[in-house]
Formats: C-alpha cells, structure tokens, sequence
C-alpha cells in the first residue's frame, strides 16, 4: 500500500503550507486586539471608551472559551483522520469568523446584535485556533528531521508574527493615511475583510499537503491496540505539563509580543500611529530571534532554552514596565528585549510539546490542555493588565506574570531532555519496535 506523505513533497510546500494558514489565523486573531481602540464603540455604544474598550476585551477573552472545545474537536480529527485534514478545516473556520466580523453591521444599525455577531464570530475563531496550533505543530514536527526539528519547529511562531506583524503594520499605515474618524468608520473592517479572502489561498496551499510519515506508519498503516482516549489516560502527567508548561509562557507572551501596542495606546497614552510603528518594529526583532533560538536548541537541549525564557522574563518584568514612557521608542524597547527571551519558548514549543507526547495523541493531548491553559490564562491577560492599570495597580499584574512564570520555569525541570529524539520510536511505547510500513513512491 503506497501512500503519498509529508516526505514526498518538497520542503518549500510543507513550510508554505504550514505557513500559510497559520498566518492567517494568527493575522485574523491579532488584529482584533490591534484594532480594538477603533471598532469597539462600533460593537458597544456605551459612551464610554474606556468602557467600549474593557467590554471588546471581554469578548477577546470569550473567543478563548472555544478553544478548548476546538482543541478537543479538531485535536480528536488530527488523531483520528490526518492532520492535514484538521489543519484544513480550521483554516476554512477562521477565514469564515474574520469575514463575518469586516462585514457585521454596526451597533448603530442593529443595536445589541452587533455585539451579538461579535461574540459568535469570535467563538468561531476561537474554536479554529484552538485545533490549529496543535494540529499545525504536531506537523510540522513529525515532518521535520529531528536533528533540526528545534529550528524546523520555530516555523510556527515564525509564520505567526508574520501574520501578527502584518496586522500590525496594515494598522499602522492605516491610522497613518486615514483619519481618527474615518478608522473608527470603516477603517477597522478592512483587515478582516482581507484575513478572510487571504484565507482562501491558504486553504488551497493546505489541500495541496500530504499527510505525515509518522502518522500514516502509526495510524493509517497499523491499527493501534488502544482507542485514544485510553491512550489520553494514561499518560495524564502529560496533560499536567503541558498547562503549567503554557500558563507563564501564555500570559507574558499575550502581555508583550499581542497587547502591548494596543496597551500603550489606552493606558500608557502613547500616540497610536507611534505605539503600533513600534510594535511592528519589535516583531521583527522578534522574528529574527526565532529561528537562531531553534538553532541553539538542537545543539545544547530544549530545557536550558527554555528556562532561559521563563526566568529572564521573571528577572525582567518590573524593569521592563518600567521603561514605558509616552515615547513610542520605549515601547519599542522594552518589547524588543521582552520578545528576544519569549523567542526562547516560543521557537521551540512546537518540538517539545511534540517531542514528550505518542503518535496516537500527539495532536488531541496537546490541544485540550494547551487551549484551557492558553483560555484561562493568555485570553484573560489583556483585560486583566488593563483593568488593573485602570485601578491603579499595575504592579500586582506584573506580580501575576512573574510568579506564573516562575511555576512555568519549575515545569521545565520535570520535563526529559528530547532534542533529537525519534519520533517514531517515540510513537511506539505501547507497541514495540517496528519498521516502517509505508511504502517511499
């Protein structure tokens, strides 16, 4: 039985493809937050800014009530039918909420079922994001060779801040050309508008994808002994590691690498056209971190990367609050320095994740906790800073981050050294050695 796979394609169509759609996603779930001092009185008109502002974040925070539930829907088909399967649909999804969400009438128009089509929109986008990460990850980490899949897997991060960056400079050339007025009137709508048709080319480069070797040799190919959710129980330590693995992690990288520009804007009063120039600049910065980071992990090991993350940003976060002036520069600095040691977990948390898990779950036992840690964790972040910030308490949030951070970093001891394992040897725990039953065509 000949079955075409991942290691039959070209590397320039495995990375575009993962790319592709991972960006869009990570485009339409970016720029809401981007975009949020602009359209929220368009969705609440409470005459409020502030208030407008607080009630969008609210709903920003609702969107990650899905993900756990798209976690679990998408992680189950990557399991059970293909990854590229999931990875397809969840692209459909979040093109389809984006489009929804550049098109919805306003709340002069309509009234509360603006604020009603924003909440599903977001749902729906919330449910796709939350089967694509794990779904794209696992992928791109059965695909790569485990002597680079450290670097291989920086992919992902790597395609979201191009995503993220594009938003963030299509809003900063936008508040640049047009006026205050006329962003907050029709301005806004033109990111989701495009999020949805660029999704489109993106669920072709997906179509076009072969499934992973290591997929089809394991569940394609050989039928497995124990159903997956048997196979979810007995690994629950996993489970537990991956939540306090993601929750620091989440909550700083929301807090400086999403938020920060929009944060700047409403709290610190920086000029918005600075705040969002600057936050598109340190996204490059972030960007060229990434693959150097996944490149130093193949060489010395995933667990000094990765502490070196949590306890740098630990040591850092008051300093680097401390920097923010209404000078769109300090924004920029501080997060450039913020995003150089996120880069270290954020280029190789692909690999790990993929790396400590069997075939059988690789994708659904990574999705389900990541997403309620990612939901309950780096969905609430924006609000919680804000909120705080309003009420004079920025230091108890930055508190939050740091200790949270800190018990990430404590996580990281408890994990394996992984790098260069064999994925397939990994997958076959339950099974034994085997070699590989798929036929190279």
């Amino acid at each position: 039985m000949t079955i075409p796979t991942a290691a039959n394609q070209t590397k320039a169509r495995t990375l575009f493809g993962i790319g592709s759609g991972n960006a869009m996603e990570w485009f339409d779930w970016g720029v809401y937050t981007t975009f949020t001092p602009f359209f929220a009185s368009q969705f609440f008109h409470s005459g409020d800014p502030v208030s407008d502002v607080l009630k969008t974040l609210i709903v920003f925070a609702v969107g990650f009530i899905a993900r756990p539930f798209g976690g679990l829907l998408f992680g189950w088909i990557a399991d059970k039918k293909g990854r590229k399967l999931s990875m397809t649909l969840t692209v459909a999804l979040a093109a389809a909420g984006s489009l929804v969400i550049g098109l919805s009438p306003s709340y002069a128009l309509i009234g509360v079922g603006a604020s009603i089509i924003l909440v599903l929109a977001r749902l729906a986008q919330g449910l796709a994001h939350g089967g694509e990460l794990p779904s794209a990850q696992t992928y791109i980490a059965e695909a790569a060779p485990r002597e680079r899949r450290g670097l291989w897997s920086s992919l992902i991060y790597f395609s979201g801040t191009i995503g993220q960056l594009a938003g963030t400079l299509l809003a900063a050339i936008l508040s640049t050309v047009l006026t205050q007025d006329a962003m907050t009137a029709y301005g806004w709508r033109i990111p989701f508008v495009l999020g949805g048709v660029f999704g489109l080319y993106a669920l072709y480069m997906r179509l076009r994808m072969h499934e992973t070797e290591v997929f089809v040799d394991e569940v394609v190919l050989e039928e497995p002994k124990t159903g997956i959710w048997q196979t979810v129980k007995e690994h629950p330590k996993l489970l537990f590691q991956v939540i306090g693995l993601t929750m620091g992690a989440t909550v700083l990288y929301y807090v400086w690498a999403i938020s920060a520009p929009a944060y700047a804007i409403n709290v610190v009063h920086v000029p918005a056209a600075g705040a969002l120039w600057a936050g598109t600049a340190a996204q490059v910065v972030f960007l060229i971190v990434l693959p150097l980071w996944g490149i130093v992990s193949d060489r010395i090991g995933r667990r000094p990367v990765l502490l070196t993350a949590m306890l740098g940003m630990a040591v850092l976060s008051f300093p680097l609050n401390a920097m923010l002036t209404t000078s769109p520069w300090s924004l920029f600095v501080a997060m450039s320095i913020a995003l150089v040691f996120l880069g270290a977990f954020s280029s190789i948390g692909p690999a790990v994740y993929a790396e400590i898990f069997p075939t059988r779950i690789r994708a659904i036992g990574l999705a389900v906790p990541y997403s309620i840690a990612v939901a309950l964790f780096g969905g609430t972040a924006p609000y919680l800073q804000t909120f705080f910030a309003s009420q004079n308490m920025t230091s108890t949030f930055i508190w939050y981050g740091i200790v949270l951070g800190v018990l990430s970093g404590l996580v990281v001891l408890t994990l394996p050294e992984t790098k260069g394992i064999d994925l397939k040897d990994r997958s076959v725990g339950a099974h034994g050695r085997r070699k590989s039953l798929r036929a190279v065509g």
